[in-house]
């Protein structure tokens, strides 16, 4: 689960055969603005490496390119990333995890509705929503070497709610997914006028917390 750094000279070697080759075939004019790069952090992992960043800031400003953070997610020191010269910063299982948990929360208050509502079926949200991640395959990407033998079930009950927080985002749109969904806010609809809405309210919230941190308010205006 090393999150890893970007080795600075291979960094370095790739950028110039990329310029080369790019200049080769005549098609320097798409040189690309940014450059996904390890700067400490993974899912596993959480300090992003100011020092690091810094030094890619070096090599690339000059190229008219900056650097993106691989995996942003839930890091500790999200401020040090734009004062360290980054231009960007991948984050997208931390989003999808909350959108899980919203869920999880829904799928808690359908259980208590229906546990008074005689006659209305359960959704089973979160058992269709845990097979369609466990026949994915994605999870088994993330296990630790002491987990690689061992079947989905056969993992720590912390370490199964983990890989279905990180996997859920390749399987939102899987057609049982979807209809288990309809039939949870269905049925949540009851007691909370706009299910969806819960959700990307909660998803929403953590956007704005990376608003705050990477300082983006003025944003907006870079596109006008």
């Amino acid at each position: 689960m090393d999150g890893g750094l970007a080795d600075l000279s291979n960094f370095s070697q790739f950028i110039s055969l990329l310029r080369a080759r790019l200049a080769h075939a005549n098609l320097a004019r798409l040189w690309p603005c940014f450059f996904v790069a390890q700067v400490g952090t993974n899912l596993g992992t959480t300090r992003f490496d100011s020092a690091v960043a810094m030094k890619l800031f070096e090599r690339l400003h000059p190229e008219g390119s900056l650097a993106k953070g691989h995996y942003s997610d839930w890091i500790e020191n999200p401020a040090e990333s734009p004062r360290s010269g980054m231009g960007g910063a991948n984050v997208g299982p931390e989003f999808t995890a909350d959108e899980f948990m919203a869920m999880k929360d829904l799928v808690d208050k359908e259980r208590a509705l229906l546990s008074h509502s005689k006659g209305t079926a359960s959704s089973n949200f979160m058992e269709v929503l845990e097979r369609a991640v466990v026949d994915s395959r994605r999870w088994l990407k993330w296990l630790s070497p002491d987990e690689v033998s061992l079947d989905f079930y056969a993992l720590r009950d912390a370490r199964r709610l983990w890989l279905l927080q990180t996997g859920s985002r390749y399987v939102w749109t899987e057609a049982t997914v979807v209809k288990a969904r309809q039939v949870l806010y269905q049925n949540i609809a009851r007691i909370i006028l706009d299910p969806h809405r819960y959700v990307v309210d909660r998803i929403a919230a953590s956007i704005d917390k990376y608003m705050t941190r990477f300082n983006l308010f003025n944003s907006v205006s870079y596109f006008d």
